[in-house]
């Protein structure tokens, strides 16, 4: 089970980064793709790791309740705010497709903000980590 979920969080950095380097690539250049990453790579490699800590986290988590067998409430209601934290907290991935919204005319404006969009990105993959840790938690003191 732990193995299962460490290999889906890899899995999930790798994806991550592989969308990343090929939305920006097909939008701005291959070049330019390398560019921001050398300029940003702290905020890019935190947050692909997080997203990656997160989806392990929901597949550890996923895999107790089935090993379990607990009844159908307590996969709903685990099910449920597991699914709503990952939703939740992986919306700030949409920074990745920037360079789309760009296309439109809003690359100026976003860039002005774009540390501190990578810094709030950041903090709610703090918050995913820190939710679905205590999901959980809170599960195995159920059992």
């Amino acid at each position: 089970m732990i193995i299962k979920s460490v290999i889906y969080g890899f899995m999930g950095t790798a994806l991550l980064l592989t969308v990343y380097f090929s939305v920006v690539s097909l939008i701005s250049g291959w070049p330019f793709a390398l560019s921001q990453f050398r300029q940003f790579w702290y905020f890019i490699v935190s947050l692909a790791i997080g997203f990656g800590i997160q989806i392990g986290l929901y597949t550890y988590l996923k895999s107790a309740i089935y090993k379990k067998n607990i009844g159908g409430g307590v996969l709903a209601v685990s099910g449920t705010t597991s699914t709503v934290a990952m939703l939740s907290c992986c919306a700030h991935y949409l920074i990745n497709i920037l360079p789309i919204i760009g296309t439109l005319g809003v690359v100026s404006l976003i860039s002005q903000y774009q540390i501190k969009l990578f810094w709030l990105g950041l903090f709610f993959n703090l918050i995913g980590m820190f939710y679905i840790t205590r999901k959980i938690a809170s599960f195995r003191r159920v059992l």
